[in-house]
């Protein structure tokens, strides 16, 4: 690697290179056999899996619980907010522990949790039943979702990083595209409690050995580097952040931190706002219900478009620059359903300018985390990020739903998302110069075929 004064320089691997140049693993690891990519495959199924179980299928099973246990949608509904509180508040314990231990122990463990869990949930009678299960799904998911997954591959890639997180998430993206139907169609033969212990035995069955058997902590275990390069390289944080400890205050008076967590807290807020409220929005507006369904259920999959689209120019631009970029993409989409809500070609706009960015942040966050810090600590502070993160997903659909009961419309709810995505653009840029002040440590860029790149400043 050479890189001089900002400036950034890439060295071509050679072609058809296989075979990792010395080392103790050459000849038995090579680039194109590196097991990091194993743990990847197995996170992508894993992934997908537990997504669809613990988070995805609750919408199938809302109204049969109601109907059974004679509760209001709110009240089985809160259920589910309080297992989001409960995995961003378990998740500052979880990323401590997998910095120091890894996260083969606690994914299985958390596998093991999720598959009681869910058995526990087909046998709920009370309300207060109800709430325990959901507490405890909510430290499963702390446990075996996108930020143990994430702070797993984190150690395992460096020039690949972007692309292993992609495929991670691309797989997982497919979740509720599988599980919602498969969860509905178990209800529908076997009613709700039955169709949740067979879903128990899904997670049983895809989860728990292969976090047990795959995962490994380290590519150093096996006397490799990120990447499969030969030889074990450190993985302490960049010069950013090297001088920043993992307590709550220290990390919370980092600057830096303070506007990522900030972007990615808006951005948050408008993603969790739309995916609850588009639906009835359009109804509203007087659009059919067909075309209602069609256009929010293309949000799914153009998300999937959006992160192979950005993943691509982050191997050419800076992170930092295409996310915010992407931000400010969607805040123009919003302008554009604010100009005309009642128009079926402003909603077709709207949904595929801001569709295009609904899962950029998924796979834009831990890069940048990783880039602002290193992954040495990667898991503690991504956990702090993640606490305001869930308080997001709470607040999102509530405060849009308070917007529309108090104005009787979408209008001021409307002019909230063209603020709040243009907001969270702005933070990320705050962040960039609070990072040039700091003398910022180089930024890490993803780039299939070639060594590692630095970019000091870029963006």
């Amino acid at each position: 690697m050479t890189a001089a004064s900002g400036e950034t320089s890439y060295v071509p691997e050679e072609p058809g290179t296989s075979e990792v140049p010395g080392g103790p693993a050459a000849g038995t690891y090579g680039v194109r056999r590196f097991y990091g990519w194993r743990i990847v495959g197995v996170l992508a199924v894993t992934e997908t899996v537990s997504w669809g179980i613990l988070y995805y299928a609750f919408s199938v099973f809302l109204v049969p619980m109601q109907r059974d246990l004679g509760l209001t949608a709110a009240a089985v509904s809160g259920a589910f907010s309080v297992a989001l509180v409960v995995m961003g508040v378990s998740a500052l314990g979880v990323g401590r522990w997998l910095d120091r231990h890894g996260g083969r122990g606690l994914m299985t463990l958390g596998s093991v949790l999720a598959v009681l869990v869910v058995a526990a949930w087909s046998q709920v009678r009370e309300v207060w039943h109800l709430y325990a299960v959901f507490a405890g799904l909510g430290v499963a998911g702390s446990m075996v979702l996108y930020e143990p997954a994430f702070a797993v591959v984190v150690r395992w890639f460096d020039r690949r990083r972007a692309r292993a997180l992609l495929v991670v998430t691309l797989v997982a993206g497919f979740a509720s595209t599988i599980f919602v139907p498969t969860a509905a169609a178990l209800e529908s033969a076997l009613g709700w409690r039955d169709a949740l212990l067979v879903l128990a035995g899904v997670l049983a069955v895809t989860t728990v050995l292969p976090h047990a058997l795959v995962l490994r902590r380290d590519p150093a275990d096996l006397g490799l580097g990120p990447d499969g390069d030969g030889g074990p390289r450190g993985t302490e944080p960049s010069a950013h952040g090297a001088g920043l400890r993992t307590t709550g205050r220290e990390v919370w008076a980092d600057p830096r931190f303070r506007w990522l967590t900030l972007a990615f807290g808006l951005h948050t807020v408008a993603i969790i706002g739309v995916s609850v409220h588009l639906f009835p929005f359009l109804r509203e507006q007087g659009h059919g219900i067909g075309f209602a369904a069609g256009v929010t259920g293309a949000l799914g999959a153009l998300s999937v478009t959006g992160r192979l689209v950005v993943t691509g120019l982050f191997a050419r631009l800076a992170t930092m620059q295409v996310t915010a970029g992407v931000f400010a993409l969607q805040a123009a989409a919003a302008v554009v359903l604010l100009a005309a809500p009642a128009s079926p070609v402003a909603a077709v706009v709207f949904v595929l300018l801001f569709g295009l960015g609904f899962g950029v942040g998924t796979i834009a966050r831990p890069a940048l985390v990783v880039e602002a810090y290193g992954v040495a600590r990667y898991a503690t502070i991504s956990a702090l990020m993640g606490l305001a993160l869930a308080a997001a997903k709470v607040v999102g659909p509530v405060a849009v739903g308070a917007s529309r009961t108090a104005t009787g419309g979408y209008a001021s709810a409307l002019v909230a998302l063209v603020l709040v995505t243009l907001l969270s653009a702005v933070a990320l840029r705050a962040a960039h110069r609070a990072d040039r002040r700091d003398g910022g440590g180089p930024l890490v860029v993803d780039v299939p075929g070639s060594r590692r790149v630095s970019r000091r400043g870029a963006g």
